[in-house]
């Protein structure tokens, strides 16, 4: 048996790195609205969130035609609505007016795109819908019923839900075709934007390492409005604790909800501020080291954060954290389902905290390729795992046990065994560079597309019914 999940990045072709039809996915779960656990999925703002209904709908009319397909009033005000909960905690909140316009002027951008992606052919079958929503369920680390019944108190039916993916997933497509695939960067590009970092000069693409501390106060999907006043006035109680002085470590590992329960005083790594969620970025974004933010809100709760350190990425001397880990991979069967396959991986768990040798375990157990070797998956650099998979392990400690999570192979349980830094090649760190570049200007261009193609779209806005 090949070891068929740890592939790395340079001879998969699986998909278990960041490919660019994973990118696509994670652009459209911004457009309906889910994050993949805590990772937040980044894009571009004009991607649209989905429209959920809202509780007391307005007499509903046309406020803008676009090629001939109108806009709502009640699709702008669902819109705003979600617009107004994205906004960082203790950021300026726009007024009624500028949230109304951000909200048609999103909707207009995306009748353009998916109108030009149903012209050039772009098509989305219910098995890519599928494989969406399985994705946004193992990224979420729930089933597809529980995903549907978290939709539904959004206000959204399955179907509607599967519709607002479809049309998210033809605009990454459309996007793809359209842009992704001319963003060219060149050699003189690399090498200019490496001296114009050696010579110490600013650079609008320079990155930073960040370290962030957190600690989570969950909020359940059900919680009355009530019940989330009152967790939110307990992170703010546990915000103002340690901003007095108070031991974050320890306030980490007595408040903390995360799946880790605030272990290793709720530290997250050291690692490119781009591999953080978007959300933690901008809310620390303006705190120096050892600055404690406001509660954020996220859809898993209110996360307190803490910057442990933070600097400037150095090319010269860039390394990476490498991490050693091993599992018990479980497949999902007709005769194990997802359910009975974490069971038992919780009974293995068990076995192990009792003293039983995990890599015996593995050898008995395990159905992936590794358990020949006690489940070991040898040195793994950043982003050669899924990332559902590679979220946990980052997590843990050397020696720590997870909880069971699902991947796209099955249910794992993992280890994290050691864990080492390692200076990049030259070639690994132009490579980086390029990345880093490509990534900036497919969004600059992506920016200016979407503007030409709004601009070649016959737009009609119209008054409210007096």
């Amino acid at each position: 048996m090949t070891n068929s999940f740890s592939l790395n990045a340079t001879k998969s072709q699986t998909g278990l790195h960041l490919t660019a039809t994973l990118r696509q996915l994670k652009q459209a779960l911004l457009g309906v609205g889910w994050c993949m656990g805590l990772l937040a999925i980044g894009g571009h703002a004009n991607h649209v969130l989905a429209q959920g209904p809202v509780k007391v709908r307005p007499a509903d009319y046309i406020v803008a035609v676009v090629n001939s397909e109108p806009i709502t009033n009640n699709e702008v005000q669902n819109l705003k609505l979600r617009l107004a909960k994205q906004v960082v905690p203790g950021s300026p909140v726009p007024d009624a007016k500028t949230l109304t316009q951000q909200a048609l002027d999103q909707l207009i951008n995306e009748k353009a795109q998916l109108q030009q992606a149903r012209d050039n052919g772009i098509r989305i079958d219910d098995t890519e819908v599928d494989q969406a929503e399985a994705t946004i369920a193992r990224q979420n680390q729930v089933s597809k019923e529980e995903l549907y019944k978290r939709v539904a108190t959004e206000g959204l039916s399955v179907t509607a839900f599967r519709e607002q993916l479809r049309s998210q997933l033809m605009i990454s497509r459309l996007r793809e075709r359209e842009v992704d695939n001319r963003a060219r960067v060149s050699d003189t590009d690399v090498e200019q934007f490496i001296q114009t970092q050696q010579a110490g000069k600013p650079s609008t693409g320079l990155s930073y390492d960040l370290n962030l501390g957190m600690i989570l106060v969950a909020v359940p999907e059900t919680a009355s409005d009530k019940e989330v006043a009152e967790l939110q006035a307990k992170a703010l109680q546990i915000s103002k604790r340690a901003k007095a002085g108070e031991n974050f470590a320890t306030l980490a590992s007595t408040f903390s909800q995360a799946s880790d329960k605030g272990a290793n005083g709720g530290e997250m790594g050291l690692r490119p501020a781009d591999r953080y969620p978007t959300l933690f970025v901008d809310s620390t974004r303006s705190l120096t080291k050892g600055d404690i933010s406001e509660p954020v809100r996220s859809g898993a709760g209110f996360h307190i954060l803490k910057v442990l350190d933070k600097k400037q990425t150095e090319l010269s001397n860039t390394t990476i954290v490498q991490t050693r880990a091993r599992h018990i991979l479980l497949r999902v069967s007709n005769e194990l389902n997802e359910t009975a396959a974490r069971n038992r991986l919780l009974t293995y768990k068990q076995r192990i905290q009792a003293g039983s040798d995990f890599a015996d375990l593995a050898r008995q157990f395990s159905q992936d390729g590794s358990a020949q070797t006690g489940g070991d998956l040898g040195w793994a650099s950043p982003g050669q795992f899924v990332p559902e998979f590679e979220e946990v392990m980052a997590r843990l400690r050397p020696g720590q046990v997870s909880e069971p999570l699902v991947s796209r192979f099955g249910v794992h349980l993992i280890q994290v065994m050691e864990r080492r830094e390692v200076p990049l090649t030259l070639r690994e760190q132009r490579e980086m560079v390029r990345n880093q570049l490509r990534e900036k200007k497919m969004e600059e261009m992506y920016a200016a597309w979407v503007d030409e193609l709004r601009g070649r779209a016959y737009v009609e806005l119209r008054d409210p019914p007096q």
